[in-house]
């Protein structure tokens, strides 16, 4: 089993020491869907919205969110972000939206972090702006998809 590199060999929790990893591109795929009314999706996807483009507005917040990853998750080193992409889709059975992160650096450590921030915060954005007609808005299956480059190479969810 692989040691948790968050504690030092005291069980303390420290900022990983990187400065003698390689600096490689990486990248990483995370995703996320919110589910919802119908009718919440019909607003969103029609235009309709009291408050304005929901999905342009939930891509900046992810944007947002990934470039800030550092200053909300305490271990997390700040990264100089190369690329990011959200992709925001409706659902083909008319239920919610999937939301597709792709965060890339050339760095000493991964983005994985950003990709999930990414997600999770643009994904908050839509039921933040649909709260009032959809209460009942449920996130699932947010999940690292790929990462790509580093020591540990290549991963990818059921490869």
């Amino acid at each position: 089993m692989t040691k948790l590199t968050h504690f030092n060999t005291r069980g303390e929790a420290h900022m990983v020491d990187v400065g003698d990893k390689a600096e490689t591109h990486r990248r990483a795929r995370a995703e996320g869907a919110i589910h919802m009314q119908p009718a919440t999706l019909e607003r969103i996807v029609g235009g309709g919205h009291k408050k304005g483009d929901v999905l342009g507005i939930a891509r900046v917040a992810g944007i947002m969110a990934a470039k800030k990853t550092a200053d909300l998750i305490p271990l997390c080193h700040p990264l100089a972000l190369t690329h990011i992409d959200i992709e925001l889709t409706p659902l083909d059975e008319g239920t919610g939206i999937h939301c597709l992160a792709t965060v890339e650096t050339r760095g000493q450590t991964g983005v994985e972090m950003e990709a999930l921030t990414a997600v999770q915060v643009s994904l908050l954005t839509i039921y933040d702006m649909c709260k009032a007609v959809d209460r009942g808005m449920e996130m699932t299956a947010i999940r690292l998809l790929e990462k790509a480059g580093g020591k540990s190479g290549h991963w990818q969810r059921g490869a």
